[in-house]
């Protein structure tokens, strides 16, 4: 019997080898297959997880449109700057008490998708009337643009959310890390920090000339974090606290430091009088495009021009396209004075203008949207082409390889052709030569653009733009508020000249201490006008942030990517092989 009970039990294990499966291997089999199928095929949520979810939302949705609010009202036109330093702090409760990931990505995107729309709103009227779209299609297009640009904020929800429940590090700490990253990772189609939140604090954007407004960035996410961290942590929050209010106030002394030098260095440097003409001039009633404005719109600046003359300006500017008349790119004098496009008629100061300028002997070629410099005699001396060129407005994307597709852009969209390098302008006085750095449009708004003009180390940057196209808006005023950081980054003085304003003067602390209006003048018609106002010649970019560029903020980033990303995978490794 007990023989019979052995050969049984070798008839079993011989039956269930590998080459001859049992039931209950294929049982196990079908299991598995089953597990799959689950898996692949998510049960719906029931009604209970809907009203659940629903009352998620109503509880933290409000609380991130509180925080876009409080960001887009931070900056003009609304300007209470003081909302940004602590516009993040509703938002990061929603994100990390979030039940799941995907609701805290929600969460996240919908706080920059508010302070975009809030920023931005303008998109949709000039949508309407510079592409001649319907409001529905506008308000689509003003939708999609701020539902992209809101990428940074769900990223950043990701990525704290996932290293705080990864680690201990407080929020102090992570919260400035991952936003710089993400600012500077993500490309935008209207760039913008939120260190334009601080424009007008000369103190605490000081630090620009070190790490550019990323740096900004950083000190408002620092304190968001710690504010958050001592409400949520108490007692354990104090150390980090305590080290972020250590950061700022070092800032705040680096800032009030660099000021004082800067006043002195100022002080010491020539001065210039620097005169602006804003012709204000509506976006469709440019000489360029409407010949029969065109003799009226170059007297106007010819006038003002003069009346500048009188007041003693050693330069004068004209704003970006304003010369009513295309130009032949070698042209190398003043047109006759016999001709009605003579430039210089009644004013001898050397001038800064904007014209479109084209290759007489190739009809083809795309022009330029050209500064270029004339001097006293009546010679131009130096030109500079655009290279960063708005989209649709200024170029539309494939239209070389597919140019049907003119056809069916709004019918305002033009196509320049792209300038090849950065430029500095000669500018002769009291027997020196100095140079200025020309930018054009929003090139000014550019940390990139303005690295490369510090390796040229002007010592006055000059802006020439046209801002109609966004009328009595927030726009103008956004535009300079992100301009003012190429003076911190370069350490040099800045002059904007803008069609229908904001025209104004930046010195080499980021100072707005003379400035125009912004004004549209298809709502309100309005003169040509004009500024003066003294100007240092300071020579710039000689500072860290010329020299090393970015680097604070790719270091941030590639923290962020370690701690996010490769820290927990090296644990599962870790995990893995023990």
């Amino acid at each position: 019997m007990t023989k019979r009970r052995g050969g049984a039990k070798k008839a079993a294990t011989s039956d269930a080898s590998p080459s001859a499966p049992t039931e209950a291997a294929t049982a196990n089999t079908a299991t598995k297959g089953e597990k799959k199928k689950t898996k692949a095929k998510k049960p719906k949520p029931t009604s209970a997880e809907r009203a659940a979810a629903r009352k998620e939302h109503l509880r933290w949705l409000p609380v991130c449109l509180l925080s876009g609010t409080l960001w887009f009202t931070s900056c003009a036109s609304f300007d209470i700057w003081i909302f940004a330093w602590f516009a993040m702090v509703p938002s990061l409760f929603a994100i990390e008490r979030a039940t799941t990931r995907r609701r805290a990505l929600l969460y996240g995107w919908f706080t920059g998708f508010v302070a975009n729309a809030g920023g931005f709103y303008w998109i949709i009227g000039l949508l309407e009337r510079f592409g001649h779209l319907p409001w529905p299609v506008a308000a689509f297009g003003f939708s999609l643009l701020a539902g992209y640009q809101a990428v940074v904020f769900l990223l950043f929800a990701w990525a704290a959310r996932e290293i705080r429940r990864s680690t201990s590090l407080p929020m102090t700490l992570v919260a400035p890390i991952v936003m710089v990253a993400f600012e500077l990772l993500v490309p935008f189609i209207f760039p913008w920090y939120l260190a334009i939140t601080q424009a007008w604090q000369i103190h605490v954007i000081q630090i620009a000339d070190l790490t550019g407004p990323l740096g900004v960035t950083a000190l408002l996410m620092m304190v968001n974090g710690a504010i958050y961290d001592v409400i949520t942590r108490r007692r354990a929050a104090l150390v980090p606290a305590g080290a972020a209010l250590a950061i700022l106030g070092g800032a705040l002394g680096y800032g009030h430091v660099r000021i004082n030098q800067l006043h002195s260095a100022l002080a010491a440097a020539p001065h210039i009088k620097v005169g602006v003409v804003q012709p204000n001039v509506s976006f469709d009633m440019k000489g360029i495009e409407n010949p029969n404005f065109a003799d009226a719109q170059l007297a106007d600046l010819q006038r003002r021009s003069q009346e500048l003359d009188a007041l003693g300006a050693d330069l004068i500017l004209w704003t970006e396209s304003s010369y009513p008349f295309a130009l032949p790119r070698d042209l190398k004098n003043d047109p006759p004075l016999s001709t009605r496009a003579h430039i210089r008629r009644g004013f001898k100061a050397p001038l800064v203008m904007g014209a479109i300028t084209a290759d007489p002997r190739d009809p083809d070629a795309y022009p330029y949207n050209t500064a270029l410099m004339l001097d006293a005699e009546g010679h131009f001396t130096a030109k500079f082409d655009k290279i960063f060129l708005l989209m649709f407005g200024e170029y539309i994307p494939g239209l070389e390889t597919f140019p049907w597709l003119k056809k069916i852009m709004p019918r305002a969209a033009g196509h320049f052709a792209r300038g090849k390098q950065v430029a500095s302008f000669p500018f002769e006085h009291a027997g020196q030569t100095y140079r200025l750095g020309p930018m054009i449009c929003y090139e000014d708004i550019l940390p990139a653009f303005g690295r490369k003009l510090a390796a040229l180390h002007p010592h006055l940057l000059v802006n020439i733009t046209n801002d109609a196209w966004f009328g009595e808006t927030s726009e103008p005023w956004e535009h300079l508020q992100l301009a003012v950081y190429r003076s911190v980054e370069l350490r040099t003085d800045l002059v904007r000249a803008v069609n229908t304003g904001v025209s104004a003067y930046v010195d080499a602390t980021g100072a707005v201490y003379a400035k125009t209006y912004a004004v549209d003048p298809a709502k309100h018609p309005k003169g040509a006008d004009k500024a003066i106002a003294d100007v240092a010649l300071l020579e710039g970019g000689h500072t860290v942030y010329a020299a090393v560029g970015d680097l604070f903020g790719y270091l941030n980033a590639a923290a962020t990517l370690f701690l996010w990303l490769l820290l927990p995978a090296l644990r599962r490794a870790r995990s893995r092989a023990t």
